[in-house]
């Protein structure tokens, strides 16, 4: 078949990027090895929100039904259907993403893809047969997999990454994480939460590296206050893999010998660069190099997503198709990411967008902090969710929206309104002068804001 455009990827910038440009009028193909969805649909975020549900329902049944008036005896659970639910969740989803091909028409191919000539993608089913299918422009959108560490490969039952994690059976007795970004909190929690004995190893001073310095220890207390024992500012020395399990050798505060059932590697993920003789430019770090219209050096072939490097989001990857697109066929001038948020899905749950106070300070702007804790929320109290705090850096002397920080329930759908204050460019005024509903959450977003001139009325 003769296309106007090939995506090869299925996942939030492949199927995003193809449906966008059969909206805009393209005869499209997305050729995608395992199903519609890619990592994030099928083995990532959604699938990890399900377990992470089923987590944050066990550990406030468990712990904190007293709080609620409620007298739970005999609480059990069954794990293989807290793993079923999640992959039925991801089942459902790639379903969706199937229909959403066949109502915009674009042609779903179930297949290994290769380029091995300019204008040509070859793919490889699982029954060994192959055929080949043009196009003018291809879209690489094969994004990232999970990066081992050195020394210890993945074994798929005692050393594993994040998609071993999701269907993990039976549940074990004590596992070790090494690295604490999201990948690797999220799965503390949701261990910890069942019972699993979690040690979370991090070589930096934090947990969360990459957010706010005061949001990051306060996530470090909460989680070690739920029972997860976390070393900061420790390195992995030596590992040792058996078929029964792990003995992990770190150096910090102490040195000592760690022994679980499991390691789990998180410390990171390496880019799935897609099989042909056509040689693309990649980045030092082995990403695909592109241009500020998202095409590589061979001419023709664009690339989107996590397949170009950092930031590893579904958002900013599905964005980054989009741009993509438009910029080949409306010709547009595509727009670089700015500001995007980031989140995490632990419990507290934290989110953020913009600088972080310490990347304000290393870059000598000038800034205010407005500060309202979730401990002050009517809300809050309500529902019995009142660890964590609202947190905006404003410019000065401007009043603009430089970065917000959020650590506590429902954080990551109360991050939209700064990103949307930040890409408007609000000031804080602005913000004050918007009515929030009350009582909600999202007050706290305009008491922080007021809280950084004196003016907020409930601290």
């Amino acid at each position: 078949m003769n296309y106007d455009l090939i995506v090869i990827g299925g996942g939030p910038a492949g199927y995003v990027g193809a449906i966008r440009a059969a909206q805009l009028g393209q005869r499209v193909a997305c050729v995608e090895m395992e199903r519609a969805g890619g990592t994030c649909l099928n083995w990532g975020c959604i699938p990890t929100k399900s377990l992470l549900r089923n987590a944050e329902l066990y550990h406030l049944l468990k712990h904190r039904a007293a709080d609620f008036g409620f007298k739970i005896e005999g609480l059990s659970y069954d794990w293989s259907k807290v793993i079923q639910r999640s992959r039925d969740v991801s089942d459902k989803n790639a379903a969706s993403i199937e229909f959403l091909f066949k109502k915009n028409k674009v042609d779903y191919i179930r297949g290994k893809a290769s380029l091995d000539q300019a204008g040509a993608v070859s793919v490889r089913f699982p029954d060994g047969k192959t055929e080949t299918h043009t196009a003018p422009k291809i879209l690489i959108a094969t994004g990232v997999v999970s990066r081992p560490l050195p020394g210890l490969p993945f074994n798929g039952q005692t050393v594993i990454g994040s998609r071993e994690a999701m269907i993990l059976e039976p549940q074990p007795k004590s596992m070790v994480i090494i690295g604490a970004g999201a990948i690797g909190v999220e799965f503390a929690y949701f261990y910890n939460a069942f019972g699993t004995t979690v040690t979370l190893i991090e070589m930096l001073p934090n947990v969360l590296p990459v957010e706010d310095t005061e949001v990051s220890q306060t996530l470090e207390k909460a989680l070690t206050k739920q029972g997860i024992r976390i070393l900061t500012n420790t390195k992995t020395t030596k590992t040792e893999a058996t078929g029964k399990g792990v003995r992990v050798t770190v150096e910090g505060k102490v040195a000592e010998t760690i022994a679980a059932d499991v390691c789990l590697v998180a410390i990171g993920v390496a880019p799935l660069l897609p099989d042909g003789k056509v040689k693309i430019e990649l980045t030092d770090r082995g990403y695909i190099q592109t241009d500020d219209r998202s095409e590589t050096n061979a001419q023709g072939i664009y690339a989107a997503g996590d397949i170009i490097g950092p930031p590893w989001l579904a958002h900013v990857a599905s964005w980054e198709a989009i741009q993509a697109v438009e910029g080949m066929f409306c010709k547009s001038e595509p727009r670089k990411i700015r500001v995007f948020p980031g989140c995490t899905y632990c419990q507290p749950q934290v989110a953020s967008i913009g600088l972080t106070e310490r990347a304000a300070k290393e870059a000598g702007r000038k800034f205010r902090i407005g500060k309202f804790p979730f401990s002050a929320s009517g809300k809050a109290r309500a529902i019995g969710e009142t660890e964590g705090f609202v947190k905006l850096i404003i410019g000065e002397p401007h009043g603009e929206i430089l970065g917000a920080h959020i650590i506590g329930a429902e954080a990551t759908e109360m991050i939209a309104e700064l990103g949307l204050a930040i890409t408007l460019e609000a000031t804080y005024e602005e913000i004050e002068a918007t009515i929030h509903a009350h009582p909600t959450l999202s007050e706290s977003v305009r008491e922080a804001a007021g809280q950084a001139f004196g003016r907020a009325i409930h601290i």
